[in-house]
């Protein structure tokens, strides 16, 4: 397909399972992950949405787990199943023709009550030298290319909660500009830790369902009140649609359009009208030579906050009209921050290849103000030949990416 690229491969690491089969079966039962964490007593809201039972040392070895921290040990997982998806095998390869992008909204955060507190204790020289090339954003790519042998461009970038869908799309500009041939492109993090937790309630971020985890989470409904956090990886292996045939392989999807915009409106809140975000997924239409009427899903950002809610939907309004069916994954698996539109870009890319829309966890009553047709309750079997997955992140950082049928 011109102008597109091949998606051969995909990798995920979620609360709703470990493997990409583990966490389609659960999103289409809908059934939320939220529970009340351990990791979190005392916080203020101590619910979030955790990957089940990921042990680093078996998934990755425990010659690399002792100093990879949570985020960079999932990006890894990710990627290795990824890539046996694809069919690749690094030691085949070559390595300088394979980039690494991963997104990741902040710097990992689970040692640093540990290792900073050794500063106010006036103990520096007792602070792990492993504290900064553990937890920094760019870790997931670097690591991924060490476990890969993956030489070729390699960065992280950073667009808040819009992350993961960011790198998607600048891999795709790579291969576009013909530095590679294969891109191992997706976003991780973990933020199930006290410091984000303290943060985000501080900003009126978080559901206040402490009492009710498992429904605390509901994204587009009328009683929503925040998200939950939450944690994973995906990696999706991109492809030159040419380099894909060449070694026989059909793709699940193609990535046919991508765009990014700034609303330039506010620190953290949207713009009320969506404004920006409907300004990238009109681009990312231009960009796929498609019009409106031609996207027959829309994976949502859908956090489940009032505000965000909100503008999202005015957004589709204005570029849909009649907006197609909406889910939002975050009713089920919390919000995974700069892992979150990775996540959200390999479930899109199941609903193209199989025609079944997840339903959105939790939504019962759709908001007086809020007119779109949300896939709640059960999964939804319909043709789907294109659909669009947005993220937005503080910063008013937008991201728009649109996937075909192979």
């Amino acid at each position: 397909m011109t102008g597109t690229t091949a998606v051969t491969g995909l990798g995920v690491v979620s609360p709703a399972g470990i493997g990409l089969d583990a966490t389609w079966q659960a999103l289409l039962a809908g059934t939320s992950t939220a529970a009340r964490d351990p990791r979190l007593q005392g916080m203020p809201v101590d619910i979030s949405c955790r990957v089940p039972d990921f042990d680093a040392r078996l998934h990755v070895g425990a010659g690399r787990a002792w100093r990879l921290d949570r985020f960079t040990a999932m990006a890894v997982t990710a990627a290795r199943h990824a890539l046996a998806d694809a069919g690749l095998t690094p030691a085949t390869w070559d390595g300088s023709r394979v980039a690494v992008v991963m997104g990741t909204g902040t710097a990992s955060m689970e040692n640093y009550l540990a290792e900073f507190s050794k500063v106010a204790d006036n103990r520096p020289l007792d602070i792990s030298p492993l504290a900064v090339p553990r937890s920094v954003p760019n870790m997931s790519a670097g690591e991924i290319a060490i476990d890969t042998h993956a030489t070729g461009p390699n960065f992280s970038v950073s667009t808040a909660c819009a992350s993961g869908t960011t790198a998607i799309g600048v891999a795709r500009d790579l291969l576009r500009a013909g530095s590679c041939d294969i891109v191992l492109a997706g976003g991780a993090e973990s933020a199930c830790h006290p410091i984000p937790a303290a943060c985000f309630h501080r900003m009126g971020a978080l559901s206040q369902r402490t009492d009710d985890p498992a429904r605390a989470s509901r994204p587009f409904d009328a009683r929503r009140d925040g998200f939950v956090l939450s944690e994973g990886a995906a990696v999706l292996v991109l492809e030159r649609p040419e380099h894909a045939r060449a070694r026989g392989v059909r793709p699940r999807a193609h990535l046919a359009g991508y765009a990014a915009t700034c609303d330039a409106f506010h620190y953290a809140a949207p713009d009320p009208q969506g404004r920006g975000a409907a300004a990238a997924m009109s681009a990312a239409l231009d960009d796929a030579d498609l019009a409106p009427s031609d996207i027959d899903h829309v994976n949502a950002h859908g956090t489940s906050t009032r505000l965000n809610d909100l503008a999202e939907a005015k957004a589709l309004r204005t570029v849909f009209r009649a907006p197609p069916p909406v889910t939002s994954l975050k009713g089920a698996i919390g919000h995974a921050i700069g892992a979150a539109g990775a996540i959200e870009a390999a479930i899109t890319v199941m609903t193209v290849q199989h025609g079944t829309i997840p339903p959105t966890a939790n939504h019962e009553d759709l908001d007086l103000d809020i007119d779109l047709d949300v896939v709640a309750k059960t999964a939804r079997e319909t043709s789907v030949e294109a659909a669009i997955t947005t993220s937005y992140g503080f910063g008013g950082q937008n991201a728009a990416l649109i996937f075909v049928r192979s």
